[in-house]
């Protein structure tokens, strides 16, 4: 005779429990990869189709230096206003409406027939992906706090490949089908991401103020621009995006200039990007396991002083091995997201420091391509430049200095 044993009602409802948690956990890691992944897709997407619109749509060059100077300008305005609208209606229905808008931009610039309106939707398109480059550190703080590195790697890991692939595509979806299907499939994505996030904030409903209210307890009563942490954050973050936005608009240029031809400079490009994306894979897990990660921003400054000398003295001899070094210097950029939850203790600390890093951050980025165009024109050459990019770097270090120190921004502010 067999006996069949019952488990008690206590360990079912823990089981059950457990269960519905790692159910909603996939459904959060899902919903993040995915919405990492629209995080860059307005940009490479549009930007090398820009003057096979401006022949079809009407505009010259000066709207195309427009439509350059969109992304780090939306981006510094959602690091900007993010931190209000978290703390306001919660992180996640913060990041639904992103991920609304980031979708509807994307879907309705493609249809329109005008300047205005598809500057004015690319803009609504940007704004979201700026929210979302500022929502997602500290979502995964509040959902992967024991993972942060392999969550950063993952959704880091997207935020590359959403870079890499439309641009790569743009140009042969647009010849065989135009550039309005070109821009517009891209939209397929964001909208995939909405309802996974939709389902978590309506399984969510009624915690949303309830976290908002619990965070801004154990805050501070100082704000994050008291914060030295902070100010050094935004300082390495923000020279490091001025660096890399300088390489991606002036590269081409640089090589041409020396010489090479417009494969040449297209592929350098294709190489800078990808030297990032395979940095970004190893970075974040390098930085959680070391005390203060200073000396890696040393390396990383050291690739982007041989770098750009390289491209300064020698672009057309060894251009490979410039551009290389060159690339591994924006390896700052992943460890100052990856710093974002290393360096505070709750979810509402590491919204504050992603919006206040990423806004003053993108704001000085602003000044990177047109600063250096300019100098090039005044000068007609390189060295003054790429002065102003050495300049940058020594700002950057002392930034780095700051937010590396094994410290917590809730103890910096007062």
């Amino acid at each position: 005779m067999t006996t069949t044993a019952t488990e008690p009602p206590e360990t079912v409802e823990r089981t059950t429990r457990m269960r519905s948690v790692m159910q909603g956990r996939l459904l959060v890691l899902l919903a993040i990869v995915l919405f990492a992944l629209t995080l860059r897709i307005a940009v490479t997407s549009l930007t090398p189709l820009l003057t096979q619109i401006s022949e079809d749509v009407g505009f010259g060059a000066t709207v195309i230096g427009v439509f350059g100077m969109l992304p780090t300008l939306m981006f510094a305005a959602a690091g900007i206003v993010t931190p209000a609208l978290t703390s306001r209606i919660g992180l996640e229905r913060t990041t639904l409406v992103a991920v609304a808008a980031t979708a509807a931009g994307m879907a309705i610039r493609a249809v329109m027939g005008g300047t205005v309106g598809l500057l004015a939707f690319s803009c609504l398109a940007l704004l979201g992906m700026g929210v979302g480059n500022v929502v997602l550190p500290p979502l995964v703080k509040r959902y992967f706090s024991e993972q942060v590195a392999v969550l950063s790697t993952a959704y880091l890991t997207c935020v590359q490949l959403g870079t890499m692939v439309p641009a790569l595509t743009a140009v042969p979806v647009a010849d065989a089908y135009g550039w309005r299907v070109s821009l517009g499939v891209w939209a397929i994505i964001p909208v995939a991401a909405f309802l996974p996030w939709l389902g978590i904030v309506l399984a969510r409903r009624g915690h949303d103020v309830k976290d908002v209210t619990a965070e801004s307890t154990v805050e501070p009563s100082g704000r994050v621009w008291r914060s030295p942490l902070a100010w050094g954050a935004a300082a390495m973050f923000g020279m490091t995006s001025l660096c890399t936005y300088s390489m991606f608009t002036w590269v081409p240029t640089i090589l041409s200039d020396a010489g090479g031809s417009a494969a040449l400079g297209g592929n350098m490009v294709a190489l800078f990007s990808g030297v990032g994306f395979l940095a970004t894979l190893v970075i974040p897990s390098l930085c959680t396991r070391m005390v203060n990660p200073f000396p890696l921003v040393i390396v990383f400054l050291t690739c982007f002083v041989a770098g750009f000398l390289g491209l300064l003295f020698a672009p057309m001899t060894h251009t490979w091995l410039w551009v290389v070094l060159t690339g591994l210097g924006p390896t700052t950029f992943p460890m100052a997201l990856t710093l974002v939850n290393l360096r505070t203790r709750t979810g509402a600390g590491s919204a504050s420091l992603s919006g206040f890093m990423q806004g003053v951050g993108y704001l000085a980025a602003c000044a990177g391509p047109l600063g250096f165009g300019l100098l090039h024109e005044a000068t007609g050459g390189w060295a003054a430049p790429f002065g102003m990019l050495f300049a940058c770097l020594v700002l950057l270090g002392f930034g780095a200095f700051q937010a590396c120190r094994p410290r917590m921004l809730e103890d910096t502010w007062n």
